[in-house]
């Protein structure tokens, strides 16, 4: 049987949802490998509280650097009681782990036979890998049994950085066996190019179509999507979005009182994924799959309200945020 549609044949137990980390949101962008902390602590309890019912252990047993003892309490646990965890994966972006290493030696470009490509193919997953990892020893300190899984690792690869091959049986796997699978942003290889970067946005879009959450929540920066950057005095940010059959889409909220005005979106120059320009493209194309996307700043109440699955009924007017879904 095609695991890839696990949860429509077998009946399983829907994924509840798919949640990005913006490299932005959690990353501090101008500091190279510069991990956000705070902002990273709040998304993780939200996370927690939003998925898992009952205790939930701590479950980073590493030694830290400069410990001498591995905290652990076994003693606390019990055989009897398992808390109950919502299905979830998490995928989170580079912000600035890996995209100067990307952007200096050429990766998103492809040409593997050239040495500097070569070594920034080696750099670039040894930067992300290793924001992983601390991602999701941040999850495993709240209780969330996450798992790293690294696209390469995992055999997804592509042809003119377009997804050629993404077994998505590891991760069924892992959620079936009671894990939250935390993937990434990635160099991978690509069958024309030699190799190129494939970003978080796009192995979002591949799981919500083979997987099916019950919606897709994107933590950024910034309160949502805008009309223009977010600095500039004017924008406006955009509420909710249709999507529409043919993939084009239109803003419902708010009315845009200049019918001429266009939505402008920039990408800035060390971003080798498309930043902003891939997000809202493959959120349309998951909202045509008739799941409800959620665009919202990490760490706030607002973040907390998309993780906690209050919006796709009813969504608040003093919520913050954009909503992309198919139109009616």
């Amino acid at each position: 049987m095609d695991r890839r549609n696990h949860y429509a044949a077998e009946g399983a137990k829907p994924l509840h949802c798919i949640v990005k980390l913006g490299g932005s949101a959690i990353t501090c962008k101008n500091e190279l490998e510069t991990i956000n902390e705070d902002n990273l602590r709040v998304v993780s309890l939200q996370l927690r509280h939003g998925i898992i019912s009952g205790p939930s252990h701590g479950m980073d047993w590493s030694r830290r650097p400069g410990s001498t003892e591995i905290e652990t309490l076994v003693d606390d646990f019990d055989d009897e009681l398992e808390s109950d965890c919502k299905r979830l994966i998490v995928v989170h972006g580079a912000g600035s782990f890996g995209h100067f290493q990307a952007s200096k030696s050429g990766v998103h470009k492809g040409g593997l036979s050239k040495p500097l490509v070569k070594s920034g193919f080696v750099a670039t997953r040894i930067s992300v890998t290793t924001l992983n990892l601390e991602i999701v020893r941040a999850l495993a300190k709240d209780g969330i049994p996450s798992i790293g899984m690294s696209p390469f690792s995992c055999g997804w690869s592509t042809c003119e950085r377009n997804i050629a091959a993404a077994d998505t049986s590891t991760v069924v796997e892992a959620l079936d066996a009671g894990f939250v699978p935390v993937l990434h942003g990635d160099a991978v290889l690509d069958s024309s190019l030699g190799c190129t970067i494939l970003s978080g946005d796009v192995i979002i879009h591949h799981l919500a179509e083979h997987l099916r959450p019950v919606y897709v929540v994107f933590l950024t920066d910034v309160s949502g999507v805008y009309d223009r950057p977010p600095t500039e005095p004017d924008a406006v940010l955009l509420r909710e979005i249709a999507v529409h059959e043919d993939g084009s889409w239109s803003v419902l909220q708010p009315k845009l009182q200049d019918a001429s005005r266009q939505v402008e979106i920039t990408v800035a120059a060390h971003d080798t994924t498309g930043g902003m320009v891939t997000k809202i493209t493959e959120a349309a194309m998951i909202a045509k799959l008739g799941i409800d996307v959620y665009i919202v700043k990490a760490a706030t109440e607002h973040s907390a309200m998309a993780l906690r699955g209050q919006l796709p009924k009813n969504i608040p007017n003093d919520w913050v945020g954009t909503v992309i879904r198919l139109a009616n």
